[in-house]
């Protein structure tokens, strides 16, 4: 059975914009996911990439014309400059963590829900209430969000590193045990195509 090492970041516009793709096509291959959220800020300081205030103001313009194009092409609602961003990822990172340990809910259904309160519903996902709605909606107790904040924090940065070391260097991106490495929610077919033995 194919497996999936997925790297995100909660905050991550890109990753909203993927949607539920990875989890429909990794059902429809047989294959399994291990949910990573890392931070993308530091992942981009290790390997030689900018956050995007600090681009030049091309890459700036350029992003904020892409990026309404490809929510329009996902049909997802999108806001270009929603009011709680940049924030703190930890907490929601941390939280996916302790629900990937747990078990019992939708873990897609939560980063996706987590993504979608920032990128189209105005919500900070570093408020807990937030987080703690996010979980209930997946299907997962909401006292995650308290609980194993020190697991999460470790598990939060051996992701960072395994990110590094596996050649990460954004979000999303997705490595699979074979070795193969895809980056960005426009390579999902390239994904695909690969479980599918077509690529």
């Amino acid at each position: 059975m194919p497996h999936i090492d997925y790297y995100f970041a909660t905050i991550s516009p890109f990753t909203y914009l993927a949607g539920r793709r990875l989890e429909e096509m990794a059902e429809a291959h047989g294959a399994s996911i291990t949910y990573k959220p890392l931070d993308i800020v530091t992942l981009f300081s290790r390997t030689g990439g900018t956050p995007p205030k600090d681009r030049h103001p091309s890459r700036q313009e350029y992003r904020a014309q892409d990026l309404p194009r490809q929510a329009k092409k996902a049909g997802l609602p999108f806001n270009l400059k929603p009011a709680h961003w940049p924030t703190n990822a930890a907490p929601s990172s941390y939280a996916v963590i302790a629900a990937q340990k747990a078990g019992g809910g939708d873990m897609g259904a939560l980063v996706h829900a987590l993504l979608r309160a920032c990128w189209a519903e105005e919500r900070d996902v570093a408020e807990d209430d937030v987080i703690k709605a996010c979980l209930s909606e997946a299907g997962f107790d909401p006292g995650l969000a308290d609980s194993g904040l020190l697991a999460g924090a470790e598990t939060y940065e051996r992701n960072l590193e395994e990110a590094v070391a596996s050649g990460v260097f954004g979000a999303p991106f997705y490595v699979v045990d074979s070795g193969e490495r895809f980056w960005g929610q426009d390579r999902l077919s390239d994904l695909e195509d690969h479980l599918a033995g077509r690529l």
